[in-house]
């Protein structure tokens, strides 16, 4: 039996995506305080795997969870796209009607502000959706709510007063699967990287980088830049492309950008994930 780490409390939707990540072997699941714990446990071999968000589709990036994969010894081995949809959740009895104030996580809040506005409902950021739903169900109070995806309401019995409150339905948070080592097998199907590199100052750097896929015709999927800590506008790039380290041409484009960096790492090769 594997053990697979996520961060928050029972009822989150890092747990509800690792249990759809692992359903079909034999696990345990273990909740954390923090996305630093979870990378050190993996990267300690205390977990076997971390089931770790990095990006929403309306919120962007989670910046954090990108530094962690450079500071810790761990390997991208999958990725999965979970389907957001928010529930508004109180304790049993109370009513729309007597709703106040809504509390969740300030993103949650973000993706429901039109929901919230045209009902009249006074938002409260909170550490966390399952943990607003746990609030909820501490309180016992019809004056509040909690937004959290409907299978909290389960774990602290809660009512479900609305589903699907979310301003935008095409809402999805992209997940990582990491582990201390790579896969001893090479991914199946269709299969993406990601690496993280800095450049050397040169003209036209970014470009060149770049150019070394152009020219091999792989497909670019996503390029995000974070600060390079201790070099003041200087920066440090994520990119994620088709196809595996493995494949011939992936390492030649590997080699020719390593000419122009000053680091190169790879974060993993792993099978593409579907939109469920």
């Amino acid at each position: 039996m594997v053990v697979v780490g996520f961060q928050g409390i029972p009822g989150a939707y890092s747990e509800m995506a690792a249990n759809k990540v692992f359903a079909e072997q034999s696990y345990t699941l273990r909740g954390f305080p923090s996305f630093d714990k979870i990378f050190r446990a993996v990267e300690t071999k205390k977990l076997d795997y971390g089931v770790i968000p990095i990006e929403n589709s309306l919120a962007g990036s989670i910046h954090e969870n990108y530094d962690h994969l450079l500071n810790h010894k761990v390997w991208i081995s999958g990725e999965y796209y979970l389907r957001v949809k928010h529930s508004l959740l109180a304790s049993p009895g109370a009513k729309m009607r007597t709703i106040k104030k809504v509390y969740s996580h300030p993103q949650a809040l973000g993706q429901c502000a039109g929901f919230l506005k045209a009902k009249g409902f006074e938002p409260v950021p909170y550490f966390d959706t399952a943990g607003s739903a746990r609030l909820v169900a501490e309180q016992s109070d019809p004056t509040i709510a909690a937004i959290a995806g409907a299978h909290a309401a389960e774990d602290y019995e809660l009512s479900v007063l609305r589903n699907s409150i979310e301003d935008d339905k095409k809402n999805y948070t992209r997940f990582f699967v990491v582990q201390a080592k790579p896969p001893r097998t090479k991914p199946k199907a269709k299969t993406k990287s990601s690496i993280v590199f800095s450049l050397k100052n040169v003209p036209g750097g970014l470009h060149k980088s770049l150019s070394v896929f152009a020219i091999r015709d792989i497909d670019l999927m996503k390029i995000e830049s974070r600060p390079l800590k201790g070099s003041p506008w200087k920066y440090l790039f994520y990119l994620d492309f088709a196809g595996s380290i493995h494949d011939e041409v992936i390492d030649r484009a590997l080699g020719h950008l390593s000419e122009i960096t000053t680091m190169i790492k790879v974060l993993g090769s792993y099978s593409a994930a579907p939109l469920q």
